[in-house]
């Protein structure tokens, strides 16, 4: 469904019995960081998601593509499902850590390819190699763009194709190249937790900013749910199939705290 105007989204949610609310992390809670070992926790946002938290007809899931142990150091929330790497790794508000995948059967490929990857870049100002554990991901966004481009061709030319397509994903973008488990995918994470863990009668929302969370939105919608986009803070809104569109992460803050009256 597509709602005209925020008015519009406000009547659909405050008129749910109960919510089921996902949220991606960067870019959509907070601006990005210049690289993702940059670990602030910001303390007006703690304090927001601990306050939906205690919500009880509220339930609260954070989707990221950051490792669990960097979004839980982020947002030291009790009682809400947190899923790293796409949702390879999920904590539930009890406690219990659930992982989708072997690492042992995920991590020897990454080893062979990190150190070519390291080579690739080795010299090169503008990168920057995140090893998730789980995944690799390379950042080129400080990069010269022509170079980026033959970067990220170079690095992909590494991948064995047969395993990219069966076993192993590919997220592509111009500066940016990840390759991790096919299960590092936040639709299938959020059918994961939908099913594994039902709230029948819920209404449910997600809301992300870029194409990972779209394919998140493909899910929602296939559930009966609402999907909001937010605009990237550095000026342009992806084309991701959003029902609504929150100008920015300040935005969709704001919009959070309407949630702690209507709950």
């Amino acid at each position: 469904m597509r709602f005209a105007s925020e008015n519009e989204l406000n009547t659909w949610v405050s008129e749910a019995e109960r919510l089921w609310l996902f949220l991606d992390y960067d870019g959509t809670l907070v601006k990005f960081t210049r690289t993702p070992d940059i670990i602030k926790p910001d303390h007006k946002l703690i304090d927001l998601i601990k306050h939906l938290a205690k919500k009880s007809r509220l339930r609260l899931a954070i989707v990221s593509g950051r490792r669990l142990r960097d979004i839980q150091t982020l947002l030291p929330v009790e009682g809400i499902y947190v899923a790293g790497t796409y949702g390879i790794e999920v904590q539930t508000p009890e406690g219990e850590r659930i992982q989708r995948e072997d690492y042992a059967l995920i991590r020897p490929y990454l080893d062979r390819l990190k150190p070519l990857w390291d080579e690739i870049i080795n010299g090169h100002k503008g990168y920057y190699l995140e090893d998730k554990g789980w995944s690799l991901a390379l950042h080129a966004r400080f990069a010269p763009e022509k170079e980026a481009i033959r970067v990220i061709s170079t690095i992909q030319q590494t991948l064995d194709q047969e395993l990219i397509t069966d076993e192993y994903r590919l997220i592509k973008h111009k500066k940016f190249l990840e390759v991790s488990s096919a299960k590092a995918h936040k639709g299938k994470t959020v059918s994961f937790l939908l099913n594994s863990f039902p709230l029948p009668g819920a209404r449910l929302v997600y809301i992300g900013d870029d194409d990972n969370d779209a394919e998140a939105f493909e899910t929602i919608h296939s559930f009966g749910g609402v999907a909001v986009s937010v605009a990237q803070y550095f000026g342009y809104i992806r084309s991701s199939g959003g029902d609504y569109v929150l100008k920015s992460p300040k935005a969709a803050r704001k919009w959070l705290e309407n949630l702690t009256r209507w709950f």
